[in-house]
């Protein structure tokens, strides 16, 4: 590996994706490696766009949101426009990631006292076999 460029294996054990991984961003043009006849290199911008890309799945951005922030990335601002559009986008997933967080701790409410309910009714059953 060079400070400019790294190999598919190097971005795979890197990042810890897969060789597919990097040729369907690649595919979906969120990533440019330099092509030399089969080989691909990537360069310190794909590697940083990887990072930016697999930090968006774990957040739940969509590919064609994180298409859409990486594209602002050239307006010539400082990134302030990513940065303002990025940030509206972690509100909203914020807000949905909070609303499912509510709906699985309810779930979890619930589950807890019918799995209290069932273990006081098999102790009740448990009880009159054996005192039979």
């Amino acid at each position: 590996m060079t400070d400019q460029t790294m190999t598919i294996r190097e971005m795979c054990e890197a990042y810890d994706v897969t060789p597919r991984t990097l040729r369907f961003y690649e595919a979906k043009e969120l990533l440019f490696p330099i092509r030399e006849g089969q080989k691909r290199l990537f360069t310190k911008r794909d590697r940083a766009r990887l990072k930016l890309i697999l930090r968006g799945k774990r957040f739940g951005f969509s590919l064609e949101e994180t298409r859409q922030l990486l594209d602002l990335y050239d307006m010539g601002d400082q990134q302030a426009t990513q940065l303002a559009k990025t940030y509206e986008m972690a509100e909203k997933h914020l807000a949905d990631m909070e609303a499912q967080k509510a709906e699985l701790d309810e779930a979890i409410s619930e589950l807890k006292t019918q799995m209290s309910w069932g273990k006081a009714q098999l102790a009740k059953l448990g009880t009159k076999s054996t005192a039979a």
